[in-house]
């Protein structure tokens, strides 16, 4: 883009350095089924789940300032979807993933309607009725197993691919996919011009409304579309569980707690948060999870630390000190001719 001898510009060495390491580690992990044994593909594939709701709350509350507490409304949703969508319909359960991400946006836009009459913790507070609204509800749906929940049936199961090995390999891909899916859509998102309505908002509300910011419309397009995505995510959740009850469909603890725990300590408002939070909560829970209830402890005096010492996160630390982009979306001025880069920033995120 230029203007009057200048360049407008969003990526740099380091940025096109880090997009071919990534390009490396991708082609590795798509052929994780060759080298990593079961176990392991089980662990990565959960791995690349959270990272995508952690992306998708980080797009929410790090963007949009909607800090949900009830986003496990619409993995349950999506999982309890992907199983009516095989058991009544007899739709393959990987093409329900996407019909049940639909579904999400589609539930979202009247619950958008009602919880977005709240404010602050009274908005927070507001999602998490919602979700125990909706958990409630499939509890009583005795079609679905009601209280005790419901098993996918064999032959849904069997229609994923022939055997087992090649079923698991399938999840696996569709989990990664769904992770790159997930973080392509924010990233695209946070490139376009919306993206520059939300880092706006995310910077000072007052000040973007009063240069024309739509807020309301704004929010109201990130809650729809992260629903979508989250539900998409619980969808495949519990394909991979081949199982689903209302206690482990809504369940907070899973599916928003540490999702906010992941986004944290990685850094809030930044798409690099969710994927450096998402490694270290794997890392602390493969190495405490043994330890029983002082692992949850120990997790909570790493958020302490962290929002002490860095309140933005790690990434927002290590952000501040260094400039360094790994999905740059910072735009720079510089002079069409020069040699060098004399940048003026033109918003970052």
């Amino acid at each position: 883009m230029t203007a009057a001898g200048y360049l407008v510009v969003q990526t740099s060495a380091a940025s096109r350095a880090a997009a071919i390491g990534g390009a490396v580690a991708l082609a590795a992990l798509a052929a994780a089924p060759l080298w990593a044994g079961r176990a392991d593909l089980r662990l990565m594939g959960e791995i690349f789940l959270y990272l995508a709701l952690a992306t998708s709350w980080n797009l929410l509350a790090g963007y949009a300032g909607l800090v949900s507490v009830g986003q496990q409304a619409f993995v349950g949703l999506g999982g309890y979807m992907l199983f009516a969508l095989a058991i009544f319909a007899g739709l393959s359960p990987l093409a329900a993933i996407p019909v049940a991400g639909l579904i999400g946006a589609v539930v979202a836009i009247p619950v958008a309607t009602l919880i977005f009459r709240l404010r602050g913790a009274y908005f927070a507070i507001g999602t998490w009725v919602v979700a125990e609204v909706f958990r409630l509800g499939f509890a009583q749906v005795s079609a679905l197993g009601g209280g005790s929940g419901t098993s996918l049936p064999a032959q849904m199961v069997r229609s994923i691919a022939g055997s087992r090995e090649l079923r698991e390999w399938t999840t696996y891909w569709v989990a990664l996919g769904m992770a790159l899916a997930v973080i392509a859509v924010t990233y695209g998102l946070l490139r376009s011009r919306r993206g520059l309505a939300l880092t706006a908002i995310r910077d000072n509300e007052l000040a973007s409304a009063s240069l024309g910011v739509d807020i309301l419309k704004a929010k109201f397009f990130v809650y729809v579309v992260t629903a979508a995505l989250t539900a998409a995510v619980g969808a495949l959740i519990f394909l991979q569980k081949l199982r689903i009850s209302p206690d482990a469909a809504f369940s907070v603890n899973d599916w928003t707690a540490f999702v906010i725990f992941i986004v944290v300590i990685g850094g809030i408002g930044t798409i690099e948060g969710p994927i450096i939070g998402t490694i270290i909560f794997f890392a602390l829970r493969e190495t405490l999870a043994d330890l029983g209830t002082t692992y949850l402890l120990i997790l909570g005096v790493v958020a302490i630390v962290v929002m002490v010492k860095a309140p933005k996160g790690i990434w927002g630390f290590i952000h501040s000190r260094t400039g360094f982009e790994l999905f740059p979306l910072t735009r720079r001025v510089i002079a069409a001719h020069a040699p060098t880069s004399h940048a003026v920033s033109g918003g970052s995120a």
